[in-house]
């Protein structure tokens, strides 16, 4: 299972960085290219950055769906929890359950319909084409604008995603069964700091006795021009 807890950290961080330097690349080349630089302005103009945009476009979309099943799996989205919060803790567990059950439904009809989609949108045409099979009347789908690509590929991101959310929700509802609780992700952890561990301070930045300088905890002195 931790394999595929890094997998999933890994290409949510290519798809994120990766897009993040491609718009960076073509926000720099625009913008050179538009000054006045013998030898320099016509080699940036040969180069053809048309595609950068639709490349961060499915980009997003892959890195969105993914980064989904990896908030269900984390517990960092957000829910509205105030009136299962005042149930008995009975009933809470039961309601809490069902909501987990229904996400996992519902992302399983997403990735079943998806599934089917991206099948008959060009991925039964590549797959009988790449076995060497007789490709008959199946059609060969529609690729992307700029860059060409199949769009089964870019569509694929929703029966992948939609199937790792289907199966985060259902790890999520074992787990909640097995122990009662659900993950929790806190926004003030730092890592590599042990719980209860505190942050070395030596400046009580609170002890201003002229309002002016901290004290120096360490050493028992002020802060500031000596």
């Amino acid at each position: 299972m931790k394999i595929l807890d890094r997998l999933e950290e890994w290409i949510i961080t290519f798809l994120m960085g990766g897009a993040t330097l491609i718009i960076f690349l073509s926000v720099l080349h625009r913008y050179l290219a538009g000054l006045s630089i013998p030898g320099v302005q016509d080699w940036l103009l040969s180069l053809n950055f048309s595609w950068a945009q639709e490349l961060c476009i499915i980009m997003f979309v892959w890195m969105a769906k993914f980064g989904a099943a990896y908030g269900v799996r984390t517990g960092i989205h957000v829910g509205v929890d105030v009136l299962i919060n005042r149930l008995s803790d009975q009933n809470r567990a039961k309601f809490i359950v069902l909501g987990l059950l229904a996400g996992a439904l519902f992302t399983g009809i997403v990735a079943t319909l998806g599934g089917h989609f991206v099948w008959e949108n060009g991925a039964h045409y590549a797959w009988l084409q790449f076995t060497g099979a007789e490709l008959g009347d199946v059609p060969e789908g529609p690729t992307t604008p700029d860059l060409e690509w199949p769009t089964w590929i870019v569509y694929g991101a929703i029966p992948l995603g939609s199937s790792l959310m289907c199966f985060r929700f259902l790890q999520v509802t074992w787990g909640f069964l097995r122990t009662g609780e659900l993950p929790h992700h806190d926004h003030g952890h730092v890592d590599g700091l042990d719980e209860g561990e505190a942050l070395p301070v030596d400046v009580d930045v609170y002890a201003m006795d002229d309002n002016l300088h901290m004290h120096d905890v360490k050493h028992g002195k002020k802060g500031g021009r000596q």
